[in-house]
C-alpha cells in the first residue's frame, strides 16, 4: 500500500536528480557517468518567479534503475560560515534509466505555477543566486565547507556550486542563477566535474519521474485541461476506505469547490455535481496544497490534476483520501452547490463499525446502511447536513463542539450522551468545527443545542474522527446549564470527596486555584477529607529535582479559606523525581486534605516513596504500619505510575482507612473510530495489574478486619464495565458506588461527546450507609478547572447492621 508522507515533509520544496545503479565514484572529481544533480533552482515563490518552489531535479545517465533508498539531496549556503549546517532532504524509490526525479523544496509566497508531483519533498529554503547541492549516499549531515574537503567525502555523488558558491565542482560554480533562472545540465548529462562548464542558466524546467513538467508540455501531461479526464471523485474514493487509485496520477478530476481551509492543514474539498449510483462511493474528496493558501473560491467549478493519496493522521486513525500536489483549472465561478446529505436518527445506523477482529478495516467494502462509520466514509468530503443538533461535548479551546443527531441516544440527565459499554457505541455522535474564521465560534455547554440547519463537508481528524467543517453554523441555542452544589453533610456523616485539579502546581495562576477552591468549599460543601490527584511539585514542569508540593497546597487551601471553606490540614507522600509518570519534571500525586477541626488523620511514622505499606492486626483492632503509606510501590504495577495513597483517619471513635488512586492513563488505546476494530485497550493491562494491588491490600485489611471500613477513590482511568473495575472488586471486597446512581447521572468526564465515567468512589462491607453524588461542575462546561468532575460520598459510620 502507498503510505502517505507526513504533513511536515508534504509542506516542502523540491529537488530533481540522475542516478545509476553502478558502484560510487570515489570522489566527485571522478565524473559521474550514472547519477548527477540535473538543474538546481532557488528561485521558487520569489518576486518575479513563475514556479511557487525551489527544486533540484535529479537524472539517470545510466543504463540500470538507480534505488535511492537511504540517499539524501543536501544543501549548503554559498559562502558558509562557521554555524552553517549542511540541509538534509531525504529520499526513496529509485531513478529510471534515462529518467529525472524530482525533489521539491520550500515554497515561497510569489508564483503562480505549481511543480509537477514531486518525488520526494524537503524543507529547504534555497538561494536564489548563490548554494551548493549535494546528491549523498546516506542522510546524515555533510561537514565540510570547502571544496577540497567535500572532494574527499566518499559519500558525496554528485555536487553542484551555483552563483558564486564557494563548494562547487572545478573551476567555479555554474553561473547565472536567479528567481527566475535554475541551472541546468544539457541533454546528453554530461559531468566533466567542472559545474561553470557542464551547467548552463535558463528557464527553470523541472521534470518528475513520471515525465510531468510544470505546465504540462512533457508527453502524456496535459497541464492544466479545460476539457475533464475520464477519472471521477467516485472513481477516486472507491467502495473500501483506501483508493483504488491511490499513488496514482490523476488528470482533469471535476468538481464543484464546496469549501476552503486556508489555515492548518491547507486545500479545499471539491463535489462532483453528477454522482453515481453507488451509495459507497464518495462524490467528495479534499484537495491538499499543503503551505500554499488555495486560490479557489466556494462555488467555482474546477479541473483537478495531481497524485491520489491516503494519508493517516497517525498509524491508528482511518486515512483520508487527498489529492495532492494538485494543479487546478477554473472553469467558471458563482455555481450552485450540490445538495447536502441530510444526518439525523433516521438515517445514521445504530451499529456503530464492522468488525475485523482486531484488524484494519481497510479492505473491508462499505457498509453504510448497517455501520455509522461506514455511513461517515462514504461521505468523506461530501457536503452534509445536521439540524436542532444536541451538545454533547462542550466547546474546546479549538473552536470545536460535539453534537449529537441522534436526541434519544442514551440521553444523560444533563443533555449529553451517555457510554455504558463497548459494544453500544454511540453513532450519532459527530464534532462540529467551522471553515468560517471571520464569525466567533459559539460557546456552547453540554445540553445546549445547535438550532437550525448546520451545513458543511465531512471531514476525518486524528481526534475525534469525523467532523464536520461547517460552512454555515447553526444558531446557538443556552439551555442555561447550572453547576451543582452537593448538600452539606450532617454532623454524624463523614464526608470523603475525590478530585482530580489537572497538574496543579504553585505557578498557575490564582484564577485556577480560586476556582478549584470554590469547588471545594462551595459545590462540595467543604468534605471532610479530599482526596486529590494531580497535585504538581512546587515549580511544575521544571525538571529540576524539585518533588514537595508545600506551597503548591498551601496556596490551595488558602484559597478553600477565601472561598469559604475550613482549613485544611493535608498529607502526602513524595514521589522519587521522576519516577511517577505525568508531566516530565511535575511529580504528580496523590494528596489527602482533612478538615482537623471534624476529623483526626492518624499519623505513623515509616511512610516514604519505596517502602510498602502493610496492614497490622492488634489485639483489639487493625492499624496501618506506616500512615500514610503507599501500596506495593516498588511492584512493576506502578512503573511509571503513580502510587496509592493511603491514610488512616478517625471519626467520631471510628476508624476509617481511605486509599487515594490515580491509575495509568488511557495513552495508546486504539481510538473508537480507528482503522482497527474492534480497537485494542492495550493501556488496560497495566490498570489491572494496578487495580489487583489495590484488592490484594484491601482484602488483608478485611481479613484482618472484617468490618473494617475503608474508601477506595480517585481517577481510574476507566470505566464502571471494564476489566480495571472487575479486578478492583475481585471477592466483592468493595462497592463501585457509581452503578447506585439512576442511569443518566453515571459520568464524571466527557470525552469526544460521550459521557463517561473515570473517577469512582468504591466502600468495603463495613460501611453500611452512604449517600454518594457526582457534582457535576467542570465536565459539561467551556469553561472548565479541570476536565474532571468530583465525587463525595457522605458516611454514617456509627451505622449497624
Amino acid at each position: 500500500m502507498h503510505i502517505s508522507k507526513p504533513r511536515s515533509i508534504l509542506l516542502a520544496g523540491a529537488v530533481a536528480v540522475t542516478l545509476s545503479a553502478t558502484a560510487l565514484p570515489a570522489a566527485f572529481a571522478a565524473p559521474s557517468s550514472t547519477a548527477v544533480i540535473s538543474e538546481v533552482y532557488g528561485g521558487g515563490g520569489n518576486s518575479g518567479a513563475t514556479l511557487t518552489r525551489d527544486f533540484v531535479e535529479l537524472a539517470n545517465a545510466g543504463s540500470a534503475a538507480y534505488d535511492l533508498s537511504g540517499f539524501s539531496v543536501q544543501y549548503l549556503p554559498g559562502t558558509p560560515s562557521a554555524g552553517s549546517l549542511w540541509q538534509v532532504s531525504a529520499l526513496t524509490g529509485s531513478v529510471a534509466p534515462g529518467g529525472r526525479y524530482l525533489v521539491a523544496q520550500a515554497a515561497g509566497t510569489g508564483g503562480t505555477v505549481a511543480l509537477p508531483t514531486p518525488d520526494a519533498t524537503g524543507t529547504v529554503a534555497m538561494a536564489a543566486a548563490s548554494g551548493t547541492v549535494a546528491l549523498v549516499s546516506g542522510t546524515t549531515p555533510l561537514t565540510c565547507k570547502t571544496a577540497a574537503d567535500c572532494a574527499a567525502d566518499t559519500r558525496i555523488v554528485d555536487l553542484v556550486g551555483y552563483g558564486s558558491a564557494v563548494v562547487r565542482e572545478g573551476s567555479g560554480p555554474a553561473a547565472g542563477a536567479s528567481a527566475t533562472a535554475s541551472v541546468a545540465r544539457g541533454t546528453s548529462l554530461a559531468d566533466t566535474d567542472n559545474n561553470a562548464a557542464d551547467l548552463t542558466a535558463g528557464a527553470p524546467t523541472p521534470v518528475n519521474a513520471a515525465g510531468e513538467t510544470s505546465g504540462g508540455t512533457s508527453p502524456g501531461d496535459p497541464g492544466n485541461p479545460t476539457e475533464p479526464g475520464t477519472v471521477r471523485v467516485h472513481d477516486i474514493q472507491g467502495t473500501t476506505r483506501v483508493s483504488p487509485l491511490n499513488g496514482q496520477s490523476v488528470t482533469g478530476v471535476p468538481g464543484i469547490v464546496t469549501g476552503v481551509r486556508t489555515s492548518g492543514s491547507r486545500g479545499f474539498w471539491i463535489q462532483d455535481a453528477t454522482p453515481d449510483a453507488d451509495p459507497r462511493t464518495s462524490e467528495g474528496v479534499f484537495v491538499f496544497t499543503g503551505s500554499t493558501a488555495p486560490s479557489v473560491a466556494v462555488g467555482d467549478s474546477v479541473l483537478v490534476s495531481g497524485k491520489v493519496d491516503e494519508y493517516y493522521p497517525s498509524t491508528t486513525t482511518q486515512s483520508i483520501t487527498e489529492i495532492t500536489a494538485p494543479r487546478v483549472t477554473v472553469l467558471s465561478s458563482g455555481n450552485a452547490l450540490p445538495a447536502p446529505v441530510v444526518l439525523d436518527a433516521a438515517s445514521v445506523p445504530n451499529t456503530y463499525a464492522p468488525s475485523a477482529s482486531g484488524g484494519s478495516v481497510d479492505a473491508l467494502a462499505l457498509d453504510p446502511t448497517t455501520y455509522a462509520l461506514d455511513l461517515y466514509e462514504s461521505l468523506e468530503g461530501t457536503r452534509v447536513q445536521i439540524a436542532d443538533a444536541r451538545v454533547t461535548g462542550a466547546t474546546t479551546a479549538y473552536d470545536e463542539v460535539w453534537v449529537t443527531v441522534k436526541p434519544n441516544e442514551n440521553p444523560t440527565q444533563r443533555g449529553g450522551t451517555l457510554y455504558s459499554s463497548y459494544t453500544d457505541q454511540n453513532t450519532g455522535r459527530i464534532k462540529v468545527m467551522s471553515l468560517d474564521t471571520t464569525r466567533p465560534f459559539p460557546v456552547a455547554n453540554v445540553g445546549d443545542e445547535l438550532s437550525g440547519t448546520t451545513t458543511g463537508v465531512m471531514d476525518y481528524a486524528s481526534f475525534g474522527g469525523y467532523n464536520l467543517q461547517a460552512t454555515e453554523l447553526g444558531t446557538l441555542t443556552d439551555h442555561h446549564l447550572k453547576r451543582e452544589v452537593t448538600r452539606k453533610q450532617k454532623d454524624k456523616e463523614l464526608a470523603v470527596a475525590t478530585y482530580n485539579v489537572e497538574n496543579l502546581d504553585a505557578n498557575d495562576e490564582q484564577a485556577k486555584f480560586d476556582t478549584l477552591a470554590a469547588g471545594v468549599a462551595v459545590n462540595l460543601s467543604s468534605p471532610d477529607i479530599v482526596s486529590l490527584e494531580e497535585i504538581q511539585d512546587d515549580n511544575g514542569a521544571v525538571n529540576d529535582g524539585t518533588v514537595g508540593s508545600e506551597a503548591t497546597l498551601k496556596r490551595f487551601t488558602d484559597a478553600i479559606v477565601k472561598a469559604g471553606g475550613p482549613k485544611y490540614a493535608w498529607r502526602y507522600i513524595a514521589p522519587e523525581n521522576n519516577k511517577d509518570g505525568g508531566e516530565p519534571g511535575g511529580n504528580i500525586r496523590n494528596v489527602f486534605l482533612y478538615n482537623p477541626e471534624r476529623v483526626d488523620f492518624v499519623d505513623r511514622a515509616g511512610g516514604d516513596a519505596t517502602t510498602p505499606v502493610t496492614v497490622v492486626k492488634t489485639k483489639n483492632s487493625v492499624t496501618l504500619s506506616a500512615s500514610p503509606g503507599r501500596i506495593a510501590p516498588a511492584s512493576d504495577a506502578w512503573a511509571d505510575s503513580r502510587k496509592p495513597l493511603v491514610g488512616e483517619f478517625r471519626f467520631h471513635g471510628k476508624t476509617v482507612f481511605v486509599i487515594g488512586n490515580h491509575f495509568a492513563s488511557k495513552g495508546g488505546d486504539q481510538p473508537l473510530h480507528g482503522r482497527y476494530q474492534e480497537p485494542k485497550r492495550s493501556s488496560e493491562t497495566k490498570r489491572v495489574k494496578q487495580a489487583a494491588e489495590v484488592n490484594t491490600f484491601v482484602k488483608s485489611l478485611l481479613t484482618a478486619d472484617k468490618s473494617a471500613r475503608v474508601i477506595t477513590l480517585g481517577d481510574l482511568n476507566d470505566f464502571a464495565f471494564s476489566p480495571t473495575m472487575d479486578a478492583l472488586t475481585d471477592g466483592k471486597v468493595l462497592k463501585p458506588l457509581i452503578t447506585t446512581l439512576p442511569v443518566g447521572e453515571q459520568y464524571s468526564y466527557v470525552y469526544e461527546g460521550n459521557s463517561q465515567t473515570l473517577d469512582h468512589i468504591l466502600t468495603s462491607p463495613g460501611v453500611l450507609r452512604f449517600d454518594y453524588d457526582v457534582v457535576h461542575i467542570n465536565a459539561e462546561f467551556a469553561d472548565q478547572a479541570s476536565d474532571h468532575d468530583p465525587q463525595i460520598v457522605r458516611v454514617d459510620v456509627n451505622a449497624q447492621n
